[in-house]
């Protein structure tokens, strides 16, 4: 009964558009490793991670001790008006880790802020309120970042303090250019946004606000090298690129450390959050020197970089680091894909299984291939009855989303792999 006593207290007082998963939803007393229980003794397999923020998995002990020796010193917030020794440690770190060149670093306390901050950042260097951005997508919940959101499921608002011109690109599954090459499909991508920035725009855009992997969208994506392509096109009229890695960043992917690499194209900023504090609030935006100078009146961060937030990313960022944990992510994500695309060859519910490393979506179809949410809302239940607990997402709410902690294990993948064989 502690769960439903909580959700009657819960919907008292939070708002009726706060999303809640499950009929009956859960409260996660404790954890360890990738697993959670809840407060009434039940068992899970985590394999959604407080929606990629657990990156480490729980209760790691050189992140946890790094957050209580900067409790141990009375220091718990002093303002970016103060030097702040882990914030500069960790803005080095990032910095050099980006591949951009002169880059500097801006802390804030989320992805969405992030995102703020690089439209702000965009739309007063290029002085212009034009932004474009892909179909799907989603960025976050302020105004200027559900201005840019591609999904209506989480736009909520038509007001804005940008004009958005939407391009094709990130949704293959369901693109009219679906059935085309790689090549074919990129070159069919990069003619339509000829067209949105002849048609739609008057030229001097801001910037171009892409995932390489959209999160929400239901972890879809694009061939490789569709981004690359575009910033030819970006380059001739001066538009910046903007990479935002709020779920895609710190090697989730497998392949690459940022989802922006697997393009070959360095962007002119990247907004990242989530698995860097490993469940701490924090995020920010790394960005060309110049372009990040280019603000012209003074502008700080309360938290954002704050003394507990830094030193627990700087530890979870040593440990990702030492660990390997991208290869670990190349690897297991691999194996998870494989496993499901077995499952799926005499399941014709599954219309689509994609991904990259441990960042894996199932997109669940009817008959006739149409969206179907009741099935996805099905497995989201089933999974959870069997121990394992899964994300959905989608521009239709039909796609299961798989991204456990990046230390799992092959046989945590496995015993994934075995529930939802049964509930698919």
């Amino acid at each position: 009964m502690a769960h439903e006593e909580l959700l009657a207290r819960h919907r008292a007082v939070m708002p009726a558009w706060m999303a809640l998963y499950y009929e009956r939803p859960i409260e996660l007393a404790s954890a360890s490793g990738r697993r959670v229980t809840d407060r009434e003794g039940r068992t899970y397999l985590d394999f959604f991670a407080g929606i990629l923020t657990n990156a480490i998995g729980y209760d790691v002990p050189e992140i946890s001790d790094a957050i209580r020796s900067q409790l141990d010193t009375g220091v718990l917030h002093s303002s970016t008006l103060y030097l702040i020794r882990s914030q500069v440690e960790l803005a080095e770190r990032i910095a050099e880790l980006s591949g951009i060149p002169d880059a500097k670093v801006f802390f804030t306390n989320s992805g969405t802020e992030a995102n703020e901050t690089a439209l702000m950042l965009a739309t007063g260097y290029r002085r212009s309120d034009q932004v474009l951005a892909l179909r799907n997508s989603y960025h976050g919940r302020a105004f200027g970042t559900v201005a840019i959101t591609g999904n209506r499921g989480w736009s909520t608002s038509s007001l804005s303090p940008v004009k958005v011109s939407w391009v094709h690109g990130g949704y293959r599954f369901r693109s009219p250019f679906k059935d085309l090459s790689d090549a074919d499909y990129v070159a069919a991508c990069v003619a339509d946004l000829r067209e949105v920035l002849e048609t739609s725009t008057a030229g001097d855009v801001a910037c171009m606000v892409v995932e390489p992997i959209q999160g929400v969208g239901g972890f879809s994506l694009p061939p490789d090298g569709l981004f690359a392509a575009f910033k030819e096109v970006l380059d001739e009229y001066g538009i910046l690129l903007v990479s935002d890695e709020v779920q895609t960043g710190w090697g989730r992917t497998g392949e690459h450390f940022w989802g922006i690499q697997a393009h070959g194209v360095v962007p002119d900023a990247m907004t990242f959050a989530k698995g860097l504090g490993n469940g701490l609030a924090i995020g920010g935006v790394v960005a060309r020197g110049d372009l990040m100078d280019s603000f012209t009146a003074n502008s700080i961060s309360t938290f954002g970089g704050n003394p507990i937030s830094t030193a627990g990313a700087l530890a979870t960022l040593d440990y990702l680091l030492d660990h390997d944990l991208q290869a670990n992510a190349a690897k297991l994500g691999e194996r998870l894909v494989d496993g499901l695309r077995r499952i799926a060859e005499d399941r014709p519910a599954v219309g689509d299984v994609r991904g990259k490393g441990l960042m894996v979506g199932v997109e669940l179809v009817g008959p006739a291939g149409e969206p179907d949410p009741a099935k996805a809302a099905a497995v989201l239940e089933g999974a959870r009855e069997g121990g394992l607990l899964v994300g959905k997402g989608g521009l239709y709410g039909n796609v299961i989303r798989l991204a456990p902690p990046m230390t799992v294990t092959e046989d945590e993948v496995e015993e994934a792999l075995g529930i939802l064989e049964d509930v698919l």
